[in-house]
């Protein structure tokens, strides 16, 4: 079936999509061991020109986007990086930007709020300093990021810190939470490595036991009892210790456009792994093709689900849960998610889940050949 042949049974067309998430390279100062990119990480030389990407831009604007989101890999490894920030706030959008914040000097910070940046988004690996430089696997990564955390207070922009919680650090969420609330972010995210790409990879060295994710719900429930009104949590559990899947992206291709580095359109940054998919390149088709395209539409809403899902009083809450769960675990991407307690294979999730009481191997960093800037 051709990518823009519209599927039977389901309308002519859909909402537009509230975000844009440009993924607009896989280079990365960072080498951390659960990132969600794939195996496969694209090169500079595939990536997306700045023409293209403000093509692009101009057409989630006409689409009726609210939100873009400029991530990675490193995006700030982009030379473009602050002209396609101006034109997607020249369009109208919310710009937020996700970084490592390690290449965050006063140069790029002043560049970045010239050009319209609303928001900034502090990515870390630990708050225990050697921690967080091991996981990364770059010297005096903390200490950046400490930096950063001043530039971006300094320029008088929102701060969100995401913290990324696994085995070995699951611990010390408090202390992530004291440092986030110290350094007056307004925001704050506590998520557990989500285990796909690189993440998956590496999953029995990183997914922790159920006492310590219990532990980790347990701070940071007191904590949004604690700073309510004052500092907003988002926190995101593993799947893997669950009895029922999260709503992956908010439903297959209901909310959000992912374009990968070379401009390849997903519904989420992992779908890249499904087979029997011929995702919409950007460099072919609009973003308004792209969204009503087979690929975006197959599972999109509830026509798709088999049973439990279809009879389930939660179907329009998880949508099924992630496809791409399903597919790594099963091989099959068109069953419920394994996370599910109803479906047929959840004793997937637990048989993982016993790789949490084992010791842990080495890290399989993620590693990228070319780190040159365009």
């Amino acid at each position: 079936m051709n990518a823009l042949t519209p599927l039977p049974g389901l309308p002519a067309a859909f909402p537009p999509p509230m975000g844009l998430i440009a993924e607009l390279t896989h280079r990365c100062p960072l080498q951390c061991p659960y990132c969600s990119n794939p195996l496969a990480l694209e090169s500079a030389s595939a990536e997306l020109d700045t023409e293209n990407w403000l093509r692009v831009l101009d057409e989630a604007a006409a689409l009726g986007v609210l939100q873009c989101h400029f991530t990675g890999g490193e995006p700030m490894a982009r030379r473009d990086l602050t002209a396609l920030v101006r034109r997607a706030a020249e369009g109208g959008m919310y710009t937020n930007l996700i970084t490592s914040g390690v290449t965050l000097d006063d140069r790029a910070m002043a560049a970045l709020k010239d050009a319209g940046i609303d928001h900034i988004q502090l990515s870390f690996q630990d708050i225990d300093p050697a921690e967080n430089d091991r996981v990364g696997n770059h010297a005096g990564a903390f200490v950046k990021k400490r930096a950063a955390i001043d530039r971006i207070r300094g320029a008088g922009l929102p701060l969100t810190l995401n913290f990324v919680i696994q085995r070995h650090n699951a611990g010390r969420v408090g202390a992530m939470l004291d440092f986030a609330e110290a350094m007056q972010a307004e925001r704050v995210e506590i998520a557990h490595v989500q285990y796909y790409g690189w993440g998956l990879k590496n999953r029995a060295a990183l997914l922790p036991t159920r006492a310590q994710l219990d532990d980790s719900t347990d701070v940071v429930e007191a904590a949004r009892v604690r700073l309510r009104g004052k500092m907003v949590i988002d926190y995101v559990v593993p799947d893997y210790h669950a009895s029922r899947p999260k709503s992956c992206m908010g439903g297959w291709a209901q909310r959000f456009i992912n374009i990968s580095p070379s401009g390849k359109c997903l519904p989420c940054h992992a779908a890249e792994t499904l087979p029997g998919f011929d995702f919409p390149s950007v460099r072919t088709h609009s973003l308004a093709e792209v969204w009503e395209s087979e690929a975006f539409r197959r599972y999109r809403g509830t026509d798709w689900m088999p049973e439990p899902c279809r009879s389930c009083d939660r179907r329009e809450l998880d949508w099924g849960g992630c496809r791409c769960e399903a597919f790594a675990l099963t091989g099959d991407a068109s069953i419920t998610d394994p996370a599910c307690e109803l479906s047929p294979d959840h004793y997937l999730m637990a048989e993982a889940a016993l790789e949490s009481g084992v010791a842990s191997p080495p890290f399989i960093y993620r590693r990228l050949k070319a780190l040159a800037r365009v």
